[in-house]
């Protein structure tokens, strides 16, 4: 099974992305957008797993995640990885939370490599993926528009949990699924 840790984001959040994409929308003809179902911040993609490592992984997760206090989460600005207009290949809304939030990743990060998962080669940058380019080709109108948003607040919400997500891959995107929730202490 293919997994994730991640923040999901509640209703009226994935209401103001979804809003936000009916913007984009049609300057974005060859993006692949986000459903309000996929909206949510990963903190730890742990990949292919077999069904036994559920259980390895839910108790330790559990454990630490009682540890951490929740957090206001604020989405904030737009942009794209990676930077500059030629080849973008993701477009994105920014994520403010402090510094509880980038301690509770790297727990879980440090957490997951003692279980066997490797660590992320890349930093942690927190985002919210609003589509995925298809083909970098005729996107200036999109990014134009995406612009006008670096500044705009789409939201809070108060980080209550954490979700360990199943994803299944298909033709018309992924589908997601609960596994578990751990709330946070």
């Amino acid at each position: 099974m293919r997994a994730f840790i991640a923040i999901d984001l509640d209703d009226r959040l994935k209401k103001n992305l979804e809003a936000l994409i009916d913007e984009l929308r049609p300057n974005g003809k060859n993006i692949r957008w986000v459903s309000a179902q996929g909206m949510h911040l990963t903190l730890k993609f742990l990949g292919e797993i077999p069904e036994q490592d559920f259980s390895r992984l839910a108790d330790p997760l559990r454990n630490l995640v009682k540890n951490h206090t929740g957090f206001d989460l604020r989405l904030k600005g737009t942009g794209w990885f990676p930077p500059g207009r030629k080849n973008p290949r993701v477009l994105w809304v920014g994520v403010e939370a402090g510094p509880s939030l980038e301690i509770l990743q790297k727990d879980i990060e440090t957490a997951a490599e003692k279980l066997g998962f490797p660590r992320e080669a890349r930093e942690f940058h927190p985002h919210l993926t609003l589509g995925r380019v298809k083909f970098p080709s005729q996107l200036d109108a999109v990014l134009s528009d995406l612009e006008k948003h670096r500044e705009t607040v789409f939201g809070e919400m108060w980080t209550s949990k954490v979700t360990l997500f199943r994803s299944i891959l298909k033709p018309s995107g992924a589908e997601y699924s609960v596994l578990s929730e751990f709330p946070l202490g």
